[in-house]
């Protein structure tokens, strides 16, 4: 079986690699799968036909940790805010399906900088979030979600309200689980959805066990707010090294 997508043995190991250190992050603090392996992948090649493999990766990590996560859900959150997300998914992917690759690197290094730094902030929310609010931010997910990377937004959403950890991991668990499912079929009608898409989630499938179960164990003997720091910081390097990439070929 050739390797999918067109891509070179050092191109596939790296992917790899990143794809292993971004399951581990998934694992144990519930979110950043996406933004990181996408971030790592803009600066080797074209991150775009990669998106539909990490939704799927996505939702096949959220099999693995279903039955520790089953009573920490906050699911009216869930809700709420995959609402917002399915109403504003149809333009977004459109959006970004017209655009070239290096115009696609921009938009996921920048808005994966700008989500971090917001993490990075120490923002606090003042005052209760209803349903409308997480609609809202929902909305905001969508939009973020055809670059690949709707769970930032949430994440620093999530990351300004006093939540348990286990409730913000298992709530953003979930919720990424739920946006992928609603992506996909519309990256499917847009041509993004292939053979090689299928065949690198095989690829794929050991080691997003091995990393969903590595952050897992560390989840337990850690505290989750000082992996998200290191998460955050990880992604701001991506970020950086991605618009920097784009800007020098210009």
């Amino acid at each position: 079986m050739g390797l999918p997508f067109d891509l070179g043995p050092g191109t596939a190991a790296a992917l790899a690699i990143a794809l292993l250190g971004a399951a581990f992050v998934r694992g144990y603090s519930g979110f950043g799968f996406s933004a990181i392996f996408i971030a790592f992948a803009a600066l080797i090649t074209n991150p775009l036909p990669l998106i539909p493999v990490v939704f799927a990766c996505e939702i096949l990590m959220t099999v693995f940790q279903a039955r520790g996560i089953r009573g920490h859900v906050d699911w009216r959150r869930v809700l709420y805010m995959l609402c917002g997300a399915a109403i504003a998914l149809p333009f977004s992917v459109t959006v970004m399906l017209s655009v070239g690759a290096d115009t696609a690197r921009i938009v996921i290094s920048s808005i994966i900088l700008v989500m971090s730094l917001v993490l990075l902030s120490g923002w606090t929310l003042q005052r209760r979030i209803g349903a409308w609010g997480h609609g809202g931010v929902g909305m905001i997910s969508g939009a973020c979600n055809s670059a690949g990377i709707g769970g930032l937004p949430v994440a620093a959403f999530m990351s300004a309200q006093p939540m348990q950890a286990a409730a913000f991991r298992a709530t953003m668990i979930v919720y990424l689980t739920g946006l992928d499912i609603i992506t996909l079929p519309l990256l499917w009608a847009g041509g993004l959805v292939s053979w090689d898409t299928a065949i690198g989630l095989v690829m794929a499938f050991p080691l997003l066990g091995l990393g969903v179960w590595l952050g897992g164990r560390q989840f337990l003997s850690a505290s989750p707010s000082t992996f998200r720091r290191f998460a955050v910081m990880l992604l701001m390097t991506l970020s950086v090294l991605g618009l920097l990439r784009v800007l020098k070929g210009m």
